[in-house]
């Protein structure tokens, strides 16, 4: 358990520890996704759920430490409260680096779709020490181009009153721009921001694909070093993609020189 914020559950989060041949290993944050409305730190994305061992357990295998974490779902809280959860947890990663002996000052950010869109905001809306990497699987980063943004088969509608982003906000985010605003990744955007790694699938119908290249933009123009990849023809959380093996892979080998180039 790492926090239990007043009036809700315990907040936990799961820790995968490498071989001790891998001695201070970097860390590896993951938040989960599901639409700030569901989802479980036990999940990768599904597309990795019949792997055995886990993406979790490989990742660790290839000597880093690995933290996923829970954070209150918009059922029981609204923003920020999802975005102080994971502070709470990375400020408890770093106080008990000691205890598990990981660097938590080599720190990389990656989440899933909603996760993605808290582990941007982390790393652009707060002060960044110790976090030298964001890896970004298809995140929401504008919530007020949203809607303008869906495509023509949209799994979900962001302007209905009952949408993801209104359960998040409490409204929609045009009935409340400014919170829009503070709960976009787009928005934080600075020039010692740490580097990114940006992938989206094409043919996403849950989050608009202009989501990250416009984010992917933002970041280029202030200076950071960014990589964004789109992947052809795939859907959101890697559906349609044959083989999700690769993009998992690129992610560790992104982590493996931010946290070498910071150490």
């Amino acid at each position: 358990m790492f926090g239990q914020p007043l009036g809700f559950r315990a907040l936990r989060l799961d820790l995968y520890l490498p071989p001790r041949e891998h001695p201070d290993p970097p860390l590896i944050l993951f938040v989960h996704g599901g639409g700030w409305m569901r989802g479980h730190r036990g999940v990768l994305v599904p597309a990795y759920d019949d792997w055995r061992p886990g993406p979790f357990e490989r990742a660790a295998a290839q000597g880093y430490a690995v933290a996923s974490v829970s954070y209150r779902l918009s059922g029981e809280a609204r923003f920020p409260a999802q975005l102080e959860d994971l502070a709470a947890a990375r400020t408890w990663l770093t106080q008990h680096s000691g205890t598990y002996g990981f660097d938590a000052d080599r720190t990389v950010l990656w989440g899933s779709s909603a996760g993605a869109h808290l582990a941007c905001l982390l790393a652009l809306s707060t002060p960044a020490d110790g976090i030298v990497g964001v890896v970004d699987w298809f995140g929401p980063t504008d919530l007020l181009a949203l809607a303008d943004q869906a495509g023509p088969d949209p799994v979900g509608d962001p302007a209905a009153d009952d949408s993801r982003e209104a359960r998040l906000l409490g409204a929609p985010p045009r009935n409340v721009p400014d919170l829009a605003r503070r709960a976009s990744p787009v928005t934080h955007v600075r020039g010692d921001a740490p580097p990114f790694l940006i992938v989206h699938g094409t043919a996403d119908h849950h989050v608009p694909y202009r989501q990250s290249s416009d984010l992917a933009a933002a970041l280029d123009r202030a200076g950071v070093a960014v990589r964004f990849r789109p992947v052809e023809g795939a859907d959101h959380m890697w559906m349609n993609v044959e083989d999700p093996e690769p993009l998992f892979q690129e992610a560790l080998d992104f982590a493996r020189a931010v946290t070498a180039g910071a150490r």
